[in-house]
Parts: structure tokens; sequence; C-alpha cells
């Protein structure tokens, strides 16, 4: 159980995995609807990443043929206009999300990790992927895309070859994970990697995505009992954030 809560904090909403896309037309209805309802009664929504199902680059926004990303960063904006902060963090899919992206928002990039305190209780942010450490190629591939020299490299490529790319990286990505379930091997965090995580952060309540295997979880490290929340994926037919409101974490069902 949470404790040392005080009352009046202002609600906060966490949400993840949204993988956003045309081909996906219910997953955006619903965020579109969430941000001008909802989301208007936090003080502060975090997105923990593959807010996108891919993002080529922040330049897309200037593609007049490209309405889907305008009219997310459009429903974003008019949230935080109406006075919610948004804090997006990178996920394995959106990870050339860029601060023109954000700043078209209203909103602010987030390093992963990122610890929040409140006037109540201290978490700790993470997409989560990182602690995927069974997943050797996995890694290797998030260290060579999260290196600013590459970055700045496929950057500077034409946009549609970028998309042509990232298409196909998001295939290969399908593949390696049904290959993966079919040979039984771990999609989830690494235990050892997460207690390292949890006692390197003071032992904060954990709360990530990326695994798409919601559920909460209860470590002891050190002797100390941490939380670790693991955030669900959005689907067509139903959504969900983690809501804090100064006292206790829930999960609430988006219609």
């Amino acid at each position: 159980m949470l404790k040392r809560f005080r009352s009046g904090a202002a609600l906060i909403l966490f949400i993840s995995d949204l993988h956003l896309s045309p081909q996906a037309p219910g997953v955006t209805r619903r965020f579109l609807g969430f941000l001008g309802g909802r989301a208007r009664a936090a003080g502060h929504l975090y997105i923990l990443g593959d807010l996108f199902e891919v993002w080529p680059g922040d330049d897309c926004l200037d593609d007049p043929s490209d309405v889907y990303g305008s009219g997310i960063v459009g429903g974003l904006r008019a949230c935080a206009e109406a006075g919610t902060a948004i804090s997006i963090m990178h996920g394995n899919r959106d990870f050339l999300l860029g601060e023109a992206f954000a700043v078209r928002c209203g909103a602010r990039l987030l390093p992963d990790p990122h610890v929040l305190s409140t006037e109540s209780w201290q978490f700790v942010l993470s997409h989560g992927d990182a602690l995927c450490t069974d997943d050797a190629d996995y890694q290797k591939f998030r260290r060579q895309v999260r290196d600013p020299a590459w970055r700045q490299a496929f950057l500077a490529r034409p946009l549609a070859e970028r998309r042509a790319i990232a298409a196909a990286l998001r295939q290969q990505s399908e593949n390696a994970k049904r290959e993966k379930r079919d040979a039984a091997c771990s999609m989830d965090l690494n235990p050892g990697a997460t207690e390292d995580f949890l006692r390197d952060h003071g032992y904060a309540t954990f709360i990530h995505g990326h695994t798409h295997r919601p559920a909460a979880h209860d470590h002891i490290v050190d002797g100390i009992h941490v939380e670790r929340w693991t955030m669900a994926d959005w689907r067509e037919d139903r959504g969900e954030c983690l809501c804090w409101d100064g006292r206790q974490l829930a999960r609430e069902v988006l219609g």
C-alpha cells in the first residue's frame, strides 16, 4: 500500500504504448477524446513512450500530405492550452521525436528515466525497454538509434527514404517479436536489472510501459517493499491510464 500522502494534490495521469497510426483509427479517436475530456481534469499528463507506432522525424509535420501527425499535435496543443501540463518520453517506436514536435504540442520531452517527486510520494518513470536486458539484439539496436551521431545522420536522409526505412524496421521488429514468443524467450524486464534500477532510484515507485503486460508488482529490494506498475497498451477497443490523486495510484479504463 502507498502511504505518506496529503490531500489536495493535483491529479496526475500516466499513459503509454498507444502506437498511434492511421491504421488504428479506433485508438486515434479514443486518444483525441481523452485529450478533449479526461486529460483536461489533470494537472499533468505523462506519456511514457510509444505515443506513435513510428516517427520518421519532426519534419513530417511540414509535409502537406501528412495530416495525421498534425491532427495529433493539434489535440495535444489544445489540451496543453486548456491547462494540462504534458510531458512525453521516447519509446522504442518513436525515438526520433524531437524538440520541434514538443514545441508544437506545447509539451516537454522527458529523459528516460525521470524522477517525479510530488508532495506526497516519489516515482521513477521509464518506458521500460532499457531493462529488457535479456534481449541482446534489441539492446544493441537501442544503443545505436539513441546515439546522437546516428540520429543526425539518419535525419539528414530524405523524408521519403526515412519513412521506408522506418516501415522496414517496424516489420523486422514485429517478426522478431513473433520469433521470440515462439521460442518462449522472455520479453519482460530482467529481474536483476530491475532490482538494481529500483535501488539506484531510491526505492521509488516505478511506473513503466513497453511490455504490454499491465500489472502491479511487489518487489522486496534490500528488505524494502517497492511497487512497480506496468501500464497497458491501447487497442482499437480499449484504452487505459494510471491516475495519481495524491493518495493512491489506480487504473482507469477509458471508453
